[in-house]
């Protein structure tokens, strides 16, 4: 079993993927990189305050990419010991050579690479035991019970973890990261029968310092089923839309999958011409920031050991660059920017860290107050979003806003627009808060199509 110590000095780690390098040099590759991933999470599940699942999870992981000219290969194996390291980079290079060639393949460029690893505060040393860890479910879960109206619990659970990563790559770049993370959520259902509703709420962190209560969470899972008993339908009509934060940053994360480099390169993304361009209203920024200290995605450099910087996508409401990892920069005649994400089995691919909207100058309330006539959605479903158009339409509940004020619950509903519209009207809440990793204030939108009976 591993051992905590082993967990936080990564120096086997390390030492495990300048190994692996080696070895693929020696098999004839003219450059490579390796990633390796240790980690163990503790995780206890209750219902009906009885322990459901107990789970203490571990992982060893090393990923391989050889380069053979402009032909690459991925290989991985979960041996964290090493063991047969030189036949494991022979097969890499088999396989590169016989691969197809990629001109925009390669590592990063040298004068890229991190020197100097920020502090980002991202190791909480002390795991919560399984006694902890049930005592925060149960506690959840009792929060959630003593709301009025709740009739169930749909389970509790409570988790902590700790992982380190280590990259080291062929022309000098050696690096590591370790971080913990700490999470509560619970599921509650009220009503009877077929009137039955269930909603959820969890706090996540790097640090448990940083949770919200248990009972916090439980208590805001009970209430928000309760809130959504005896929904009603609504006819079809155009309406303000008023996004609850929780639900906010999926229009953040729309924008990032459609500024993502790789859509860009391959012409999938409704932005492939907008760069430049004012895509929101003036003021308005969308922010990148892999430094946050104590963030859910925070990290000192990216899966090719880029260093790790602070990016303004959207700037003043002006689309001002893609995600961009080495390959897809190449691609697009650009630089990367440090966005590449990568797990054992895959080459690096563009993805955000901590990505958020800033924060507006009026309240939820004041947006809200406004609207004679609107809906404000609590929860979405489904994915239906056509980053190829930027068509928009996603089953969505929520409650009817009349005269500035939250009436009744609406469930069974569709909301639909197009994207490009919906950014330009967006207007956001000063409610921001960091709590999913892509983050966004209460948001409205205008004029979108609230499609019911």
């Amino acid at each position: 079993m591993t051992t905590m110590f082993s967990l936080l000095d990564q120096s086997a780690l390390c030492d495990l993927a300048e190994r692996v390098v080696a070895a693929a040099k020696r098999a004839g590759a003219d450059a490579a990189d390796a990633i390796a991933m240790r980690g163990v999470t503790l995780s206890v599940g209750v219902r009906d305050g009885a322990v459901e699942e107990s789970l203490r999870a571990e992982d060893d992981d090393v990923g391989l990419r050889v380069l053979v000219g402009r032909k690459q290969a991925v290989v991985s194996t979960n041996d964290g010991k090493g063991g047969g390291l030189d036949t494991l980079a022979e097969r890499a290079v088999a396989m590169a050579r016989a691969a197809p060639e990629d001109r925009f393949a390669g590592l990063a460029e040298p004068e890229l690479l991190a020197r100097v690893l920020p502090r980002l505060d991202l190791l909480d040393p002390d795991m919560a035991s399984v006694e902890v860890l049930e005592r925060r479910a149960r506690d959840a879960e009792a929060a959630a019970l003593a709301v009025p109206g709740v009739t169930k619990s749909d389970g509790a659970s409570a988790a902590s973890g700790i992982g380190g990563v280590v990259l080291v790559t062929s022309h000098g770049f050696a690096g590591a990261s370790i971080s913990s993370n700490h999470t509560v959520s619970m599921s509650a259902i009220a009503g009877e029968g077929t009137g039955m509703e269930t909603d959820y709420d969890y706090s996540l962190t790097v640090h448990a310092a940083d949770l919200q209560s248990a009972a916090a969470v439980g208590r805001s899972a009970g209430e928000r089923a309760v809130r959504r008993l005896n929904p009603r339908k609504v006819a079809t009509r155009r309406v303000p839309v008023v996004f609850d934060r929780r639900v906010a940053g999926s229009l953040v994360e729309h924008l990032a999958s459609a500024a993502n480099g790789s859509a860009v390169a391959r012409k999938t993304s409704f932005l492939r011409d907008q760069r430049g361009e004012r895509i929101f209203a003036r003021g308005i920024d969308i922010i990148d920031d892999p430094l946050r200290r104590r963030g859910l995605r925070s990290q000192p450099f990216d899966a090719e050991g880029v260093a790790a910087s602070v990016h303004k996508i959207v700037e003043d409401g002006v689309l001002q660059t893609w995600l961009l990892d080495c390959a897809t920069a190449r691609e697009l005649n650009l630089s990367t920017n440090g966005h590449a994400r990568r797990a054992v089995s895959s080459t690096p691919s563009p993805a955000p860290s901590n990505l958020f909207l800033t924060a507006g100058t009026r309240s939820a309330h004041e947006l809200i107050g406004e609207i004679a006539d609107g809906f404000f959605v609590t929860s979405l479903i489904g994915m239906g979003v056509n980053l190829i158009t930027g068509d928009y339409s996603r089953g969505a509940s929520g409650f009817w806003i009349e005269n500035g004020q939250l009436t009744y619950p609406v469930s069974e509903v569709t909301i639909a627009g197009r994207l490009l519209d919906m950014f330009k009207s967006l207007e956001p809440a000063n409610d921001l808060q960091f709590r999913y990793g892509t983050d966004a204030p209460t948001l409205r939108v205008e004029g979108l199509t609230v499609a019911g009976h």
